[in-house]
C-alpha cells in the first residue's frame, strides 16, 4: 500500500513495484492450485460468479454442444450455462450426494457433444465433496472437459489441478479470494489457454495491443481477458491468503475441522426435533466417517421457520449462521422432498413479492478459526430454542426475515444482541 499505483502503466517506481506484485500474485495462485505455468492461464476476477460467467461467454462451443451441470450446484454454476448452451442437470441421490450413475448415463447419452462438465468441488449446502478427479476422467473419456467450482472447497482442502496428461486433470477452476480469508472483491478463473476465444467478453483498456479505426490487434492472455484497471491490491491479498493457509498447514486445518464437524453432528443429532440434511445424516452416524464432507451442516428444526431459528441464534446468542436456500434452490427442493407443485407454488408467491414461508434450512459452517467452544455454544443455543427458551417476540416481514419486536439491538454484542424484557415467542 505505501507504493500503491496502477499496474502495467509505466516505468515509474511505484508502478513497477505494483506490477511485479500483481504478476507475482498470479504465479503464487497458479502454484497453489497446481496449474501448468505454460498451458494454463490465471485470470483475475471479482469473484467466483464473475469467473464462471466469463468462461461461459468465452468457451468455444459448437451449436449442438451440451453442458452437464448438477442439481447440487450454486446458481452461479448453473444459470450462466443455461443462457449460453443447452444445459442438462445430473441428479442427486436421496442423501444429497451426486448421482454418479446418472452422470455416467448422461455422458453416454450425449457422447461427442459434451463440451463441459461443471461441478462443485464441495457443496455450499451440505459440504459433500464429489470425486472431482474421477469425474474429470469420465468427462475426458466422453470428449469433454471439466470446470470445478472450488469456492467452497478451496478453504477446506488442498486442490491440485494435475498435469494436462493426467486423465483426472482439472481443465478449469474458479475460486473466490474471500472464501480463503482475503478481502472481498478478488477471485480467479484458472484454466487451459485454449478455452478462450480470440476476442474477449469485455472490451476496452488493457485488452488490445493496437487499435486503428479499421481493425484491432487483441492482446495475449491473460491481458486480453482482464479489461480495465485491475484490483491489484485484491490480487496480492488473495495470493497472501494462500501463503497463509500453507503456512498453517492442511493437516492441521483438516484435523481441526473434522473434530468440530464430528462433535457438532453428534450433538445436533441428540436434540429432539432437529433434522440434519445431506450425506452426514442417517442412522449410521456418528460412526460414519466425515472425511467426504467439509465443515458445513444444514438443519431444520420442527415447528420453527428456518429464518426464525437463524434470527434467534443471531440476536440472542451472538451466533452467525445462514438460512434459506443458499443460492441452490433446486438442491434444497430435492433435500426437502419438495415436489413440482410445491416448487411452483413457492415460485408464484415469490413472484408476487411474498417470500414468507419459503422452504429452506439453517446452515452452520466452520472456518479454521473456530474451536470446540464455538460448537458447544451452538448446541446449547439450539437446545434452548427447541425447549422454547426464547427471550423476544419476533415478527416476519414480506422478505421472510425475522426481527425482535420492541427490543434494542446491540449489533456485535458477543453475549447476544437482544435486550430481553420478558419471555416471548414467535409469529
Amino acid at each position: 500500500m505505501p507504493h500503491y499505483a496502477s499496474v502495467h502503466r509505466g516505468s515509474g517506481y511505484k508502478s513497477r513495484v505494483c506490477t511485479d506484485a500483481h504478476e507475482g500474485a498470479r504465479n503464487t495462485i497458479a502454484d497453489f492450485f497446481g496449474a501448468d505455468a505454460v498451458r494454463d492461464t490465471v485470470l483475475f476476477t471479482k469473484n467466483t460468479t464473475e469467473a464462471i460467467n466469463k468462461l461461459a461467454h468465452s468457451l468455444p462451443v459448437t451449436d449442438d454442444a451440451v453442458v452437464l451441470t448438477t442439481v447440487l450446484e450454486h446458481h452461479s454454476n448453473d444459470l450462466p450455462w443455461r443462457a449460453r448452451v443447452r444445459t442438462v442437470h445430473v441428479g442427486a441421490t436421496n442423501d444429497g450426494t451426486l448421482d454418479l450413475d446418472d452422470l455416467a448415463h448422461q455422458l453416454a447419452r450425449h457422447a461427442g457433444r459434451v463440451a463441459l462438465v461443471v461441478v462443485s468441488g464441495a457443496s455450499n449446502v451440505t459440504g459433500t465433496t464429489p470425486p472431482i478427479h474421477d469425474i474429470a476422467a469420465l468427462a475426458h473419456a466422453a470428449g469433454g472437459r471439466i470446470l470445478v467450482d472450488a469456492a467452497q472447497l478451496a478453504p477446506h482442502r488442498p486442490i491440485d489441478m494435475r498435469s494436462h496428461d493426467d486423465p483426472g486433470h482439472l481443465d478449469f477452476l474458479v475460486v473466490s479470494g474471500h472464501k480463503l480469508y482475503a478481502p472481498f472483491g478478488s477471485g480467479a478463473l484458472i484454466g487451459s489457454r485454449d478455452g478462450f476465444g480470440p476476442t474477449p467478453d469485455h472490451r476496452g483498456g488493457g485488452t488490445v495491443n493496437a487499435v486503428t479505426l479499421a481493425d484491432i490487434a487483441w492482446a495475449e492472455l491473460p491481458d486480453r481477458e482482464e479489461a480495465g484497471t485491475p484490483n491489484a491490491v485484491g490480487a496480492v491479498a488473495f495470493a497472501a491468503a494462500t501463503v497463509g493457509l500453507e503456512a498453517i498447514g492442511w493437516p492441521r486445518i483438516i484435523a481441526n475441522e473434522q473434530a468440530l464437524l464430528a462433535r457438532a453432528l453428534v450433538g445436533l443429532a441428540e436434540i429432539p426435533g432437529v433434522t440434519i440434511h445431506g450425506p452426514a445424516a442417517g442412522a449410521s452416524f456418528p460412526r460414519r466417517s466425515t472425511a467426504l464432507t467439509i465443515g458445513v451442516i444444514p438443519v431444520t428444526v420442527d415447528g420453527f421457520d428456518h429464518a426464525l431459528v437463524a434470527a434467534i441464534l443471531g440476536y440472542e446468542h451472538g451466533i452467525g449462521v445462514r438460512s434459506g436456500c443458499f443460492c441452490a434452490h433446486p438442491y434444497i427442493a430435492h433435500l426437502l422432498g419438495l415436489d413440482a407443485d410445491g416448487a411452483a407454488g413457492w415460485l408464484a408467491r415469490v413472484r408476487a413479492g411474498d417470500k414468507r414461508g419459503a422452504p429452506g434450512m439453517v446452515r452452520a459452517s466452520f472456518g479454521f478459526y473456530n474451536d470446540m467452544a464455538d460448537v458447544n455454544r451452538l448446541l446449547v443455543a439450539v437446545w434452548r430454542i427447541v425447549e422454547g427458551d426464547v427471550a423476544a417476540t419476533y415478527q416476519c416481514d414480506s422478505h421472510g426475515e425475522y426481527r425482535p419486536i420492541g427490543r434494542r439491538s446491540r449489533v456485535g454484542a458477543p453475549s447476544g444482541a437482544v435486550v430481553p424484557e420478558s419471555r416471548g415467542g414467535h409469529r
